[in-house]
């Protein structure tokens, strides 16, 4: 008994008492924040209750920047799940069957390498990558469009209010996509061939296969990704600020990015606080009922 408590105050308690400090307390200092009219510097500041609160209530801007956050939330999971998926199966089970079985595609490795070289480079290295390949003049993407005679479909695409949206979630998902086929892949190496084996017996076609066979046995990853990815639809915060930086106007604008300009270029830290406290609470619901819908789902399969 002595041994335990030891061992309990030696490893357990100092890691606690750090992320208490470091992370609880930081949380509740917001839900404080939030209730107050602090401009960030000034050692004084008023008690405004819920009034931060009935402000996000009507303000369109905050609403605006929600909804494309909402957009990302249906899109971004959706969209890098079942690339990811296909490019695993590809990858994994994609080659022709012969003697030796089911196996992946030649150069399975190398693939994974490439898919996965995302993940390498910083988020600051990625937004600027992209950022220079959708630049109007110079950009890779025009001149290609430009190099094929397609010169028409050329646009100002960060520039223009119609494209500079679409434009960031082209990068979030390119960003994120070979992530989640590598974790898929894994997920798939678990599988016996026999099974894979038995359906093309059977006569089942390669999406027969992927939605039938391989969907139901990797289910737990893919209840994972659809989390961390909604997580990552409503913050996408770091990306849009180096890309678009919620412009032209605020047609890429996201909450995260919203929250930053409130606080830090306009000196509203109780207002951004709120906002900060909105997505906590978001962010949670989120979370809590995909776990809860794919929970249901896996059941069902």
């Amino acid at each position: 008994m002595r041994g335990r408590r030891l061992f309990i105050a030696t490893f357990l308690v100092p890691p606690l008492l750090l992320y208490g400090v470091f992370v609880v307390s930081p949380y509740a200092q917001a839900f404080q924040i939030s209730a107050t009219n602090w401009r960030g510097l000034s050692p004084d500041f008023e008690f405004v209750g819920l009034a931060n609160f009935r402000r996000l209530a009507v303000d369109d801007v905050f609403w605006n920047a929600l909804g494309h956050n909402a957009i990302l939330l249906v899109l971004l999971p959706v969209a890098t799940i079942l690339l990811g998926l296909f490019l695993a199966s590809m990858i994994s089970v994609g080659g022709r069957a012969d003697r030796a079985g089911v196996h992946g595609v030649r150069g399975a490795g190398f693939y994974r390498v490439v898919y996965f070289f995302p993940q390498v480079l910083s988020v600051a290295i990625v937004g600027v990558l992209w950022k220079e390949m959708f630049a109007p003049n110079s950009g890779l993407i025009n001149g290609l469009l430009r190099a094929a005679r397609l010169g028409g479909l050329a646009q100002p695409w960060l520039g223009d209010p119609r494209f500079s949206f679409w434009s960031l979630a082209v990068v979030l998902l390119w960003s994120n996509v070979g992530f989640y086929v590598v974790l898929f892949s894994a997920a798939m190496q678990s599988i016996p061939r026999d099974i894979y084996e038995a359906a093309l017996l059977d006569g089942a076609g390669r999406a027969a296969t992927l939605f039938r066979v391989t969907v139901p046995l990797v289910w737990d990853s893919i209840q994972v990704a659809w989390v961390y990815l909604a997580i990552l639809a409503i913050d996408a915060f770091a990306v849009a600020q180096i890309v678009t930086n919620g412009g032209p106007g605020y047609s890429s604008d996201v909450v995260g990015l919203r929250l930053y300009k409130t606080a830090f270029n306009e000196s509203q830290f109780g207002y951004a606080s709120a906002m900060g406290v909105a997505m906590f609470f978001l962010t949670l619901s989120v979370a809590a009922v995909f776990l809860r819908v794919t929970r249901r789902e896996r059941v069902e399969l």
